[in-house]
């Protein structure tokens, strides 16, 4: 069985992350949107259930998945996407069904490369006006403040694809595109037309990682109004992970370990 209900595996700071990404104030999510994920072993995940809303997530809301046979789906050209909602579907104690979120793929996909503690995917209205627009693909690729560019380091942008075995593979890929060419995986991965997912190792740094994006599209709309953004240039960035201040810092407050 790749999928379960297992409560005792659902920690109680997974659960309490997820409902701080849910609070309505910040508008990362509404309604049912977004999920939220922690790696209980080197084979296993926690995910939260689709259909679940992050502000009231309770031990219940989250589904314990195998990590292997979602990947075998994941990298299987032949798979359906009827094979993965069979894989992601747990039994209630009820007898009733309950399913892990059609995103799971995501947070499979992250584990693949690397054994990031949290994953967490959201959707910030002002990141995602800007992952609509016509600049989506470059809209953060230079950072605008230096606050950003520690925190967020060099994010990673997917082009759309359909939320389900789709956009895992294409996630899939350009992550690993991302690890071939800086040897990391990123701290933050935008999606476009869709949301964001923020990887770190501590509950913490997920939170740290998506407030930050949401003040990054913020900041960029902003500047916009005001003549137009003036980024930081590659020049003035290049040396800072060069910097043990920098990286130091940045660790810290991104809750990176990797």
């Amino acid at each position: 069985m790749t999928a379960r209900m297992h409560a005792d595996s659902v920690s109680d700071e997974l659960v309490a992350l997820t409902r701080r990404l849910g609070e309505p104030a910040r508008d990362l999510v509404i309604l049912a949107e977004g999920n939220t994920s922690e790696l209980v072993s080197d084979r296993t995940i926690s995910v939260k259930a689709s259909g679940s809303a992050m502000a009231e997530a309770t031990r219940d809301d989250f589904v314990t998945v195998d990590l292997e046979p979602l990947l075998q789906i994941l990298r299987d050209p032949a798979a359906s996407q009827e094979a993965l909602t069979a894989a992601l579907t747990a039994t209630r104690a009820d007898g009733g069904t309950v399913r892990a979120s059609i995103e799971s793929l995501v947070h499979v996909a992250v584990r693949a490369f690397v054994p990031a503690k949290f994953v967490a995917h959201t959707h910030p209205t002002d990141v995602v006006a800007l992952l609509a627009s016509a600049e989506a693909e470059t809209a953060f690729v230079d950072p605008v403040y230096s606050e950003e560019f520690m925190i967020l380091g060099r994010s990673l942008y997917v082009p759309y694809a359909e939320p389900g075995i789709v956009l895992g593979r294409v996630f899939l890929e350009h992550l690993d595109s991302y690890v071939q060419e800086h040897g990391e995986t990123p701290s933050l991965v935008l999606l476009g037309n869709h949301g964001i997912v923020a990887i770190s190792d501590s509950a913490a740094g997920v939170e740290a990682i998506s407030m930050m994006a949401v003040k990054s599209a913020r900041v960029r709309l902003g500047a916009r109004l005001a003549g137009g953004v003036a980024p930081l240039s590659a020049e003035t960035t290049a040396h800072y992970f060069d910097r043990p201040d920098f990286r130091e810092r940045r660790a810290a407050l991104a809750g990176l370990q990797r």
